[in-house]
């Protein structure tokens, strides 16, 4: 998608025409909502619109809570979910569902709000209108091996034929800024299912769609129409904000999936009571704090040990691991090897140039098609460095040691997705839990 520049309108106006087509052409209309501020500024706005065009139909708003956040955020979060009841309907689901994290080589995951570690809890429960939780929820979907990222498709659809009755057309409101990175960029202007050509609705199955209203919006935006039009928002960004971030650093999120972690050290210097609950509730907190942001989980130009190829570095990293991990890396690994020799990668006539340089040993075997500049490459011996400016598109054992070092397990910095295998499982745990 072509980036369009539209100087006769602002963002606060574009977004009011997106409410617009939203309330004529949805039935069902539920926001999520995270307590950050995007998600904060978006529900702002949208209560304006509502007032102002005498909207008195409800809206949900769902929040994903995850228990261990800054007390700022939860008091934000109370306030939210508790004020404008005329107007909203909260589905504040404090759920145990598996979430991912990237403090411990153990664990791929924890689970916020596990009923087994209730006496270690970040914080008690909420008790307020709105609260789901175990004792009390009617999800037909939910099982124990839930992932979050499960949950929100399939509360989607729970909503639209729970709530809803199945009538109409349902959509969720995200707040998705393109501003944000690459791959929110990608979800607003790549998507296939997209909603009657709008690129900014996705059409995620019939009669239930997601949008994105605010995809256009500027950090700064955000700032000019919380101080201009008094929006409440969460207090944890003036805490940022004297401790000397900037507005594009400030981060309200899960603090032990792999983009947070080093936020950690945050917590631990902001709010030391609930670092002390933190670091008794998620394996490898306190550790990840302290070196989160360095070469310890490979951050800022990893090094090796001086006697170590990086080959040599990841087999003595291999041996450090419990044997579950150890053989999940590995099998990863191998199958990265058997790619590169076998069927090969497709690279740039510059990228190619720059292995030449290196004396990298690898065989060219044509273009990948007839449309493509790009040919096909395999390595006769697996590249143990590459110093590349495009270095994430070639394969190397530097790069399956950075994997070992940050915890990713799944090995998304090599650029592998989820295995059929791994699918499997879920989905066999999933179906194993689901009648409980």
């Amino acid at each position: 998608m072509v980036k369009k520049i539209f100087l006769q309108k602002n963002v606060l106006e574009a977004t009011y025409k997106r409410f617009d087509y939203i309330f004529k052409e949805f039935d069902n209309i539920y926001l999520s909502f995270s307590g950050g501020k995007d998600s904060g500024l978006m529900l702002n706005i949208l209560l304006k619109y509502m007032k102002e065009n005498n909207i008195t139909k409800k809206i949900g708003v769902f929040h994903q809570d995850f228990e261990a956040q800054y007390t700022a955020t939860t008091n934000y979060v109370e306030d939210t979910l508790t004020s404008n009841l005329d107007m909203i309907t909260p589905y504040w689901c404090c759920m145990p569902l598996k979430s991912k994290t990237a403090t411990s080589m153990y664990e791929q995951y924890w689970t916020p709000w596990e009923t087994s570690k209730k006496d270690i809890w970040v914080r008690p429960m909420p008790k307020f209108e709105g609260v789901i939780n175990i004792e009390n929820h009617n999800f037909d979907f939910y099982n124990p091996n839930l992932s979050q990222e499960d949950f929100y498709k399939k509360f989607a659809n729970w909503y639209y034929e729970d709530i809803c009755k199945s009538k109409g057309k349902t959509i969720c409101l995200v707040g998705i800024r393109t501003q944000e990175s690459l791959n929110r960029w990608t979800a607003v202007s790549e998507s296939v299912n997209t909603y009657k050509k709008n690129n900014w609705i996705i059409e995620n199955s019939k009669n239930v769609c997601s949008a994105y209203p605010i995809y256009d919006w500027q950090t700064e935006d955000i700032w000019i129409a919380n101080s201009k039009f008094n929006f409440d928002y969460n207090k944890i960004y003036d805490t940022f904000y004297h401790v000397g971030l900037t507005i594009h650093q400030m981060r309200v999120a899960s603090p032990f999936n792999d983009w947070a972690i080093d936020s950690l050290k945050m917590y631990r210097a902001i709010e030391p009571d609930i670092w002390g609950a933190m670091v008794g509730r998620v394996n490898g907190a306190n550790f990840c704090s302290i070196y989160g942001g360095t070469k310890a989980v490979a951050w800022k130009n990893i090094e090796k040990p001086k006697e170590h190829t990086w080959k040599s570095y990841v087999e003595f990293l291999l041996k450090t691991l419990p044997t579950n991990t150890r053989e999940t890396y590995e099998e990863k690994f191998k199958t990265s090897i058997e790619f590169w020799r076998k069927k090969g990668g497709v690279l740039s006539e510059d990228t190619i140039k720059d292995l030449e340089k290196l004396n990298l040993t690898f065989e060219r075997n044509g273009k990948s098609n007839f449309n493509s500049d790009k040919e096909k490459i395999t390595f006769i011996e697996y590249p143990d460095d590459a110093k590349l400016k495009e270095f994430s598109l070639v394969p190397s054992y530097k790069r399956m040691a950075v994997c070992i070092l940050k915890n990713d397990h799944l090995c998304k910095y090599m650029g592998f997705a989820p295995t059929k295998i791994e699918n499997e499982k879920r989905k066999k745990a999933m179906a194993k839990y689901a009648d409980l």
